[in-house]
C-alpha cells in the first residue's frame, strides 16, 4: 500500500513532512513474546507506546498520587515522541511513497527537500542513539541491583534511556529506508499553498484556515501538528 506524505508550508521558505497516525508504528514483530533480551526491549517498547496512545487518546482522571502523577507524565512524554517520530517510524514499513506538496514546488524541489531532511535526521538520531544506548547500558547495570530490591518498582531511568535508545534506532532506519529503498513520486496539491503565509493572519484566522485546508485534504490531526511545529519554529 502506498504511503501519503505531505510536504507542509510552515512559513515562506520552511517546510516540514507530515503524515497521519497509523497503527505501524511498532518495533516489528509477529504479535508473538519475543525472545531474548533485546527481544524482550522491544516488546515492553511496543507496550509502552500502545499504553501511551491510550492515555493521550482518552485521557485519564487526574492522578492523587505521587507515583500516577508521575506516570501521567512519563506517558505524557512518550505520546509525544510518538507524535514527533511517526513519518519516520512508518517508512521503514514502505517503499513506495507519494509525496503530496504545494503547487508551486516542483518535484525536483520537493525531492531534494526531503533527502535534505532525512539525511540530517539519519545523522540526529544515529548520534542520540548512541548517547542514550550507553546511558540505558549504565543505568540498567548500576541501577538493577537496587530496582529489584523494591517490588513492584521497575527501573525508571532504565526504561527511559531503553525507550529513547529504541526510539532513535527506529527512526534512523526510517531516515536510511526513506533515503535508499523508497521510490519516491510527487503529487500538486493545491491546498497545501494556503498555508504558505498562514503564520501571519491573525490567531482566529489563521486557525480558521489550518482547519479549513485539514478538512478538505481529509488531514484531522494537522492542525494539531502544525501548531506545534509552529512553536518549535517561533
Amino acid at each position: 500500500m502506498l504511503m501519503d506524505v505531505f510536504v507542509i508550508p510552515i512559513g515562506r521558505d520552511r517546510y516540514e513532512l507530515y503524515c497521519e497516525p497509523s497503527a505501524e508504528m511498532t518495533a516489528g514483530g509477529d504479535g508473538e513474546p519475543a525472545a531474548g533480551f533485546i527481544g524482550r526491549l522491544r516488546d515492553r517498547f511496543n507496550g509502552l507506546v500502545h499504553a501511551a496512545e491510550e492515555w493521550h487518546r482518552h485521557g485519564q482522571p487526574e492522578p492523587t498520587s505521587g507515583f500516577g502523577r508521575a506516570k501521567g507524565r512519563v506517558f505524557g512524554w512518550v505520546a509525544q515522541r510518538v507524535v514527533e517520530q511517526r513519518l519516520l517510524w512508518n517508512l521503514r514499513n514502505h517503499t513506495e511513497v507519494v509525496a503530496a506538496h504545494p503547487q508551486d514546488m516542483t518535484f525536483d524541489q520537493v525531492l531534494a527537500f526531503i533527502r535534505g531532511t532525512l539525511r540530517h535526521d539519519y545523522d540526529r538520531h544515529r548520534r542520540w542513539m548512541i548517547i542514550d544506548g550507553i546511558l540505558f547500558l549504565l543505568t540498567f547495570i548500576f541501577l538493577g541491583p537496587f530496582f529489584l530490591l523494591v517490588p513492584g518498582v521497575a527501573n525508571i531511568p532504565a526504561l527511559y534511556f531503553g525507550f529513547r535508545a529504541i526510539g532513535h534506532w527506529l527512526s534512523m532506519h526510517g531516515a536510511a529506508q526513506g533515503l535508499h529503498r523508497v521510490t519516491w513520486s510527487g503529487r500538486s496539491c493545491p491546498p497545501l499553498s494556503e498555508l504558505r503565509d498562514v503564520a501571519l493572519l491573525e490567531p482566529l484566522a489563521r486557525d480558521a484556515r489550518i482547519h479549513d485546508v485539514a478538512a478538505r485534504l481529509r488531514l484531522p490531526h494537522l492542525s494539531t501538528f502544525f501548531e506545534r511545529v509552529a512553536v518549535r519554529h517561533a
